[in-house]
């Protein structure tokens, strides 16, 4: 698995973010508005948040292991990574899409006890406050959670998503120690960039399930049977 995906998605992503979570970061409820307390609870607020992907990672990466076991893993990764080709050449399909039934009341349900620990001002409120974030809607997330699914592990969905989570850490931990510290101007000039580098990850997913034996950009898969049968072959070493 290739790790430098999920840095580079929440790098460049976490611009993004500063617009959607910024206000939240900025809002955490805090008994005193020290320096101390700031640090304090940008950490807690955005450890929160990555402790939620990683669990998410690990059942993408559970869910993983089953298309890997099932041998469809090449075709979940072309799907997954023309979705993401598809959401950016036409915007359109997917602009105003909104959740229903069962899922939007799951949702629904998040928001209103999210906004709830807003009224109790501690550090265990701040940390419930970004574990909360974590589940709320997000395309970046949506597209770390396609690279988390197509590893062929828990563990490795999991460490996925803590190296997303990481690469969003810099931008959003300013935003709480420091307020907007990075200006309109540039951040729309960072937006710009999401696009394009949604689409080469999609083509990369592309790739990567086309299964052409180039290293590091399309690696050979072998079928888990296969994996197994030779696993089962290997003598084992004496001493």
């Amino acid at each position: 698995m290739d790790f430098w995906q999920p840095l580079i998605i929440g790098l460049l992503g976490s611009f993004h973010c500063m617009g959607m979570c910024g206000p939240i970061a900025l809002s955490l409820p805090v008994k005193e508005h020290s320096w101390q307390t700031r640090v304090i609870s940008g950490v807690l607020y955005n450890s929160g948040r990555i402790f939620t992907y990683v669990v998410l990672g690990l059942i993408f990466g559970l869910l993983g292991l089953g298309i890997h076991i099932w041998g469809i893993q090449q075709w979940v990764s072309i799907g997954a990574g023309s979705l993401m080709i598809i959401s950016v050449g036409f915007p359109v399909l997917f602009h105003g899409a909104r959740l229903t039934g069962p899922l939007d009341q799951v949702v629904n349900g998040f928001r209103r006890l999210f906004g709830r620990f807003f009224g109790f001002r501690s550090y265990l409120s701040v940390w419930m406050i970004g574990l909360l974030n974590g589940f709320l809607p997000c395309g970046l997330v949506y597209i770390a959670l396609a690279g988390a699914l197509v590893s062929v592990s828990p563990l490795t969905g999991a460490l996925y998503m803590v190296v997303f989570g990481l690469g969003t850490l810099p931008a959003l931990l300013a935003v709480s120690l420091l307020g907007n510290a990075i200006g309109m101007a540039f951040r729309r000039k960072i937006q710009k960039l999401i696009p394009f580098l949604i689409l080469l990850i999609g083509i990369l997913f592309v790739l990567r399930g086309m299964n052409l034996g180039i290293a590091y950009i399309s690696p050979k898969m072998e079928p888990y049977q296969k994996q197994k049968t030779e696993q089962l072959q290997k003598p084992k070493c004496c001493h």
